[in-house]
């Protein structure tokens, strides 16, 4: 077995793709359009290709909100500098929703973020 993706189901599809790629810096693997079953679906990953773990963006045409319900929590992604990472979403207009700091009960040192959609996105800084 190996992990291939997560799908999330995205409310408008370029403000999302700027989002993971521009703010994140993912790499746009590929943009397929399904006019037939009316959706897109955007591949992007760190990677260069669909091998690499990737994040699916679903858009459902007409489709413009979601209930995320209370099962799903979050990505994660690991930052070499933590607070450089906020700077740069915050200066991109993304959202940072819990600054840097030590985690709950723990010594890791976190921050979580919010993409377009309203999915939160924990950073978990990792020393090089």
């Amino acid at each position: 077995m190996k992990y291939l993706h997560t799908m999330i189901r995205v409310n408008h599809l370029e403000e999302s793709i700027k989002f993971y790629n521009e703010v994140l810096g993912m790499n746009i693997l590929s943009k397929e359009d399904y006019p037939d079953g009316k959706f897109t679906l955007v591949f992007l990953s760190y990677g260069t290709s669909k091998d690499d773990p990737c994040i699916e963006l679903t858009y459902n045409y007409g489709t413009h909100a979601y209930d995320h319900g209370n099962a799903f929590g979050h990505i994660a992604l690991g930052t070499v500098d933590i607070k450089a990472t906020c700077d740069k979403v915050r200066s991109l207009g993304g959202k940072v929703i819990r600054e840097p700091g030590p985690m709950k009960h723990g010594t890791t040192v976190i921050a979580f973020i919010e993409d377009p959609n309203g999915y939160k996105i924990e950073l978990i800084e990792k020393k090089a």
